[in-house]
């Protein structure tokens, strides 16, 4: 194994709507929003991650900011290609005399399309992936969090990334029903803008959106612990003139309270088509909550005491699937059969 290894560089990738994860060597080598920079008249990659990030909404016309992935699914394909190719020449190598062939585990959406998968996989061989193996990631979530996914019991998992909210049931290595439902934190944020623009005549961007919902996001209109107000300044939609505007947790609660019974919806249709004997195992264990809409203020309780199962917030959600991606790089052997 030691040669084969110094010859070939084995990565497990968490390619999500919001943010990508890279682990190398079982270390989280690249943590960075999904998004680049390019030229528009070259096409020529300028930046990529927290820069290109820090450039959307701000650019000129000779510079275009893209988001590669939508709805957790491959959006811009060049987009894509140059992104994955980008992140992984970030990854600090000991060996720089030549480019070692790479294998990869890259994680989906339990809800993909044959086509949406050919994408991510003709994305990443096209960025020097030799070996790609792709696992869904609520398995890739259930690994994460320290599930034995192999017994024969039932674990539900509920995962709430950027794009998708996937809801799978899991047992005996395989997901026994599930759900992809295209309501996550995008969507959070989207609803944040609209909000502000009907409600307080303000209009935000996207990354404003996300600040809000990372600094007063909640699911519940009253908390133990409530955050402080965020002061939003921006243009008046009616008279162009700056204003700034406290929003509470209690108005983020309320604007975002249709797209999380949505999300209730589903985790209710999935339970439905759940055989009995997993449903008793999983009203004894309690659900999952991962990815980083699991952060979303209590969002645990608000589950639990709609849906009367225990809701389990993952340790470091955001990173459950990608740890979970690693550890089945680690063992490919062992989990081959998850894997597409």
């Amino acid at each position: 194994m030691g040669l084969f290894s110094f010859f070939t560089q084995e990565l497990a990738i968490d390619l999500g709507t919001a943010n990508t994860i890279i682990i190398y060597n079982d270390k989280v080598v690249v943590d960075e929003p999904s998004i680049v920079a390019l030229d528009q008249s070259t096409g020529k990659l300028i930046a990529i991650g927290d820069r290109a990030r820090q450039m959307h909404g701000k650019t000129h016309q000779n510079i275009r900011t893209i988001r590669p992935l939508r709805d957790g699914v491959i959006a811009d394909f060049n987009a894509a290609e140059q992104m994955i190719r980008g992140m992984i020449k970030m990854i600090k190598t000991k060996n720089r005399l030549f480019t070692p062939s790479l294998r990869m585990v890259v994680c989906i959406p339990s809800g993909s399309t044959e086509v949406e998968i050919r994408a991510v996989r003709d994305s990443a061989e096209h960025a020097g992936g030799r070996d790609v193996y792709l696992i869904y990631e609520p398995m890739a979530a259930a690994i994460g969090i320290g599930l034995d996914v192999e017994e024969p019991r039932g674990s539900m998992v509920v995962d709430i990334g950027g794009g998708t909210s996937e809801i799978a049931v899991i047992a005996l290595g395989g997901i026994v029903c599930n759900k992809s439902v295209r309501i996550a934190g995008d969507a959070f944020t989207t609803d944040i803008q609209s909000y502000l623009r009907h409600q307080h005549n303000i209009k935000i961007g996207d990354k404003t959106g996300e600040d809000i919902k990372i600094a007063v996001g909640s699911a519940l209109p009253d908390l133990e612990n409530p955050s402080a107000d965020f002061i939003v300044r921006g243009p008046n939609l009616m008279t162009a003139l700056p204003i700034e505007i406290p929003i509470s947790y209690q108005e983020i609660a309320h604007c975002l309270d249709k797209s999380i019974s949505k999300i209730e919806t589903g985790i209710l249709s999935v339970l439905e088509q759940t055989p009995p004997e997993l449903y008793a195992d999983i009203v004894q264990t309690g659900i999952y909550l991962a990815g980083g809409g699991a952060l979303l203020r209590g969002l645990d309780k608000r589950l639990s005491d709609k849906i009367n199962i225990p809701f389990h917030v993952a340790e470091d959600p955001l990173q459950a699937v990608a740890r979970g991606t690693g550890i089945a790089l680690k063992n490919v052997e062992k989990f081959q059969f998850l894997m597409r």
